[in-house]
């Protein structure tokens, strides 16, 4: 794996982009989904499966834009990189869909909702490797140890 630190402004660009354009995917296809059109499935427990998956995608791309806008500000000099690192944390992923909600979603929902948890795990993958940058590596600390004391024991 490459260095983390190579999370460039151009990446967060293209990402914010793409992120924003699925948002407003999600929002527009919730927003229209009012036409239960369901096979099978009572209305009630449809409308109940509609809105935890909207609530769950728009929070999950809400965190992603989010994460992402910290990082713009960031690479714009609005946050330092502390800041970032204190604040720009990305919360933790929505729990996973009841398949058998997920499944009363007709199939271009579904897909959407697939989307949009992709999209949050390559954000995420982005967060972890760049906080892997920060982390505490114990086994360079002991081999940094071990190389102090012997030049300090050959003195």
């Amino acid at each position: 794996m490459g260095d983390p630190a190579d999370i460039s402004p151009a990446i967060v660009e293209a990402l914010y982009s793409d992120a924003l354009a699925l948002a407003d995917e999600a929002r527009a296809a919730f927003d229209m989904s009012g036409r239960l059109d369901l096979v099978g499935a009572s209305e009630e427990m449809s409308r109940i499966a509609l809105s935890c998956e909207a609530l769950r995608t728009t929070t999950r791309m809400m965190h992603a834009l989010a994460w992402l806008l910290n990082h713009r500000a960031y690479f714009a000099g609005e946050l330092s990189e502390f800041q970032l690192r204190r604040h720009g944390r990305l919360p933790a992923a929505q729990p996973d869909s009841d398949p058998e909600q997920l499944a009363m979603l007709d199939p271009a929902l579904q897909n959407l909702v697939h989307r949009s948890r992709r999209f949050y795990e390559r954000v995420a993958r982005l967060d972890r490797a760049w906080r892997d940058r920060f982390a505490m590596q114990p086994e360079a600390v002991h081999r940094l140890r071990s190389r102090l004391g012997a030049a300090m024991g050959g003195l």
